[in-house]
């Protein structure tokens, strides 16, 4: 933002009110694309449900719904859902386009890549949750109730928002290297403090593991694995960037030097 005023103060175009007409236009964009993917969404929401249904049925449950508006109501969620996954790229791209001005080269590209992986590994958490982890909790959650002779009918609406639950949560804890990484360049968590941290760490996961799956060893393991995965793939990323950082600082405080360098004096015969 600094950059930016200094540019409007030396002849640049960008205003005050330039800087909000713009910020208003890239909202309008976002608040037109939020709209237009929610329709396209509402459009595909029983395909959706229907597959989402589809893994429960393949494993035995059989599902109802208990109010006349309740797949109405699941309708119109999952579209904002939907609108949501296909807004956060638009959003991203609309605040980074705000702020690049403002930014130097080596932010404008740490920044890119932060968006770009953030939502690789967002979709990576949906996908692995979405292939992996509910296929075999909800085998082991109905295999649970054959002991007790009860039928597994489950309604619409606890079913799909447990599904959306698990989604956001795994989409999330994928985003740890990102988060790692950018909080190691700002210099809020240091990488030694993450070495150090690693057996605290393990607890910590299996125990997140243990809370967020059914009580059995294997669905622990499945969880926790991955994500210890990620925490040693966090340390290794924010070692990597932490070389760079400290490799731009060094030219930084060169360059820095050359420039408060005294000219050499004019000698006169």
């Amino acid at each position: 933002m600094k950059r930016r005023t200094e540019n409007s103060e030396n002849g640049g175009e960008m205003t005050l009110s330039g800087h909000l007409t713009e910020l208003r236009n890239r909202i309008i964009v976002i608040i037109v694309v939020l709209i237009a993917a929610m329709l396209v969404g509402l459009h595909f929401a029983e395909a959706i449900i229907t597959a989402l249904l589809d893994i429960g049925r393949a494993r035995g449950y059989q599902f109802v719904y208990l109010a006349p508006q309740e797949m109405l109501i699941q309708y119109f969620s999952l579209s904002l859902i939907f609108a949501a996954l296909i807004g956060l790229p638009i959003i991203f791209y609309e605040a980074y386009a705000f702020m690049s001005p403002g930014l130097r080269h080596r932010e404008k590209i740490f920044m890119m890549l932060a968006i770009i992986f953030g939502m690789i590994f967002g979709f990576l958490g949906i996908l692995f949750a979405y292939k992996i982890l509910i296929p075999f909790m909800l085998y082991f959650l109905l295999d649970m109730s054959k002991g007790v002779n009860v039928s597994a009918a489950i309604s619409v609406g606890n079913y799909v928002s447990f599904l959306m639950t698990i989604f956001i949560i795994f989409a999330v804890l994928f985003e740890f290297p990102v988060v790692s990484v950018l909080l190691s360049q700002l210099g809020i968590i240091k990488v030694e403090w993450m070495r150090k941290a690693r057996k605290v760490m393990i607890v910590l996961i299996f125990l997140m593991a243990a809370i967020v799956t059914p009580p059995d060893i294997v669905s622990q393991v499945m969880v926790a694995l991955p994500m210890l995965l990620l925490y040693e793939f966090s340390i290794i990323l924010c070692t990597i960037f932490g070389v760079f950082k400290k490799k731009n600082a060094d030219e930084e405080e060169e360059d820095d030097t050359e420039g408060d360098e005294p000219a050499p004096e004019e000698t006169t015969i």
